[in-house]
């Protein structure tokens, strides 16, 4: 889905996995001058569970007109609507005092996002490097970290290399999912999960109209971070 609205002439911020942490979410969103109305906002998904308000955080993603790209967490809590004896634990329980309009709120969110004035696609987890993004299993664009020597691709924290450091755009790819103590500053590819929920910090991309991004390290001075108030979450 490519989007370029011209109801917000301003920057494009791009925020990273914010897993229910309302404060930090408003203290990035002061940090960076959140112009509501001018400037467009974005999520790349996980915005719910493991943290203190995820009611508070789709609240205020609510009242500022953000979009949020559908993340794996959102995506198992739609996947269990149906059937909530196959959610567990945390996401059973936000499953069970979500109301109509969160519902709908998780239902509108898209897999990914273009955007052509940046170069920029945005999706949750990433793509499989040298394979055609339209054949790219969903669970792939949700969940993927890295990639074996055959270039299939998995979610496991401790594999290596990251699918960013095979990835060769274009488009840019900006993403989430692998919460790391640093961003992902990859030629191609943009990760901003810095593992806010884990008592990290809650990063955002923060990009001029028309704007592309830097490659590689110099993507840094196109980041702000904040950092968290609790570790809300062991890290497992």
């Amino acid at each position: 889905m490519a989007w370029s609205d011209e109801r917000f002439p301003g920057r494009t911020i791009l925020v990273g996995d914010v897993h229910g942490c309302r404060d930090e979410l408003e203290t990035l969103l002061t940090t960076v001058r959140f112009d509501q109305g001018v400037d467009r906002l974005l999520f790349v998904g996980d915005v719910v569970v493991r943290g203190p308000d995820p009611h508070g955080v789709l609240a205020l993603i609510a009242q500022i007109r953000a979009t949020v790209v559908c993340g794996n967490h959102e995506d198992k809590l739609l996947g269990g609507r149906d059937d909530p004896s196959a959610l567990k634990g945390e996401h059973q329980r936000l499953a069970a005092s979500l109301s109509h309009d969160e519902w709908r709120m998780l239902e509108a969110m898209p897999l990914w996002l273009d955007l052509p004035d940046h170069g920029v696609r945005v999706v949750h987890a990433g793509v499989v490097p040298g394979q055609s993004f339209w054949s790219t299993p969903k669970q792939a664009l949700l969940r993927i970290r890295s990639v074996d020597p055959r270039g299939r691709w998995t979610d496991d924290k401790n594999a290596l290399p990251r699918w960013g450091e095979r990835y060769v755009g274009p488009p840019h790819v900006v993403f989430g999912h692998n919460a790391l103590p640093e961003p992902q500053l990859h030629e191609w590819a943009t990760g901003i999960d810095t593992a806010c929920v884990y008592g990290g910090r809650l990063t955002a991309l923060v990009l001029d109209p028309g704007e592309p991004i830097p490659r590689g390290p110099g993507a840094r001075a196109k980041l702000t971070s904040v950092p968290a108030r609790h570790p809300y979450y062991p890290i497992g």
